[in-house]
């Protein structure tokens, strides 16, 4: 369950998965050190972790994708700032909009959410948020920063 919550962070007040995009922020300034490839390994690991312990407490707590889980909002976070330069602001803003996406869930990610069960389901839908931030995220970077 530690993992899954985010060694707690799930259970702070309103807004668990807002919280657990925040702890992501630390974990990113951590793991930008690593080779591209490094990255991607940690990412798989981290998703791998994810669907397992995300499964295993959505058992635990008998509920159906819970609020307190929140190792989704930090893999779909740390996709979004793959490419992210080492800027606060653009940090801020991929936060921003990874919770956009995340809350919202735009087509497919809003299917997805609803027909995929279990652990992957709950991981999947803020994979793909975070994929759209990224894209979203670089398409800015490019165009403002160059």
């Amino acid at each position: 369950m530690g993992i899954a919550t985010g060694f707690g962070a799930g259970y702070l007040p309103k807004a668990p998965g807002t919280w657990g995009s925040l702890l992501a922020l630390p974990l990113h300034f951590f793991l930008r050190q690593l080779a591209p490839g490094h990255y991607a390994l940690a990412l798989g690991a981290i998703f791998f972790i994810g669907v397992i312990t995300a499964g295993q407490a959505e058992k635990i707590l008998d509920r159906k994708d819970p609020g307190v889980v929140v190792i989704d909002e930090i893999i779909g976070m740390l996709i979004t700032l793959i490419a992210a330069p080492d800027n606060p602001l653009i940090w801020l803003l991929g936060f921003v909009l990874f919770r956009f996406f995340d809350i919202f869930k735009p087509y497919p990610i809003r299917l997805i959410d609803r027909r995929i069960n279990g652990g992957m389901g709950i991981v999947l839908d803020d994979v793909l948020a975070g994929i759209y931030s990224l894209i979203v995220l670089q398409i800015f970077c490019y165009a403002i920063i160059g």
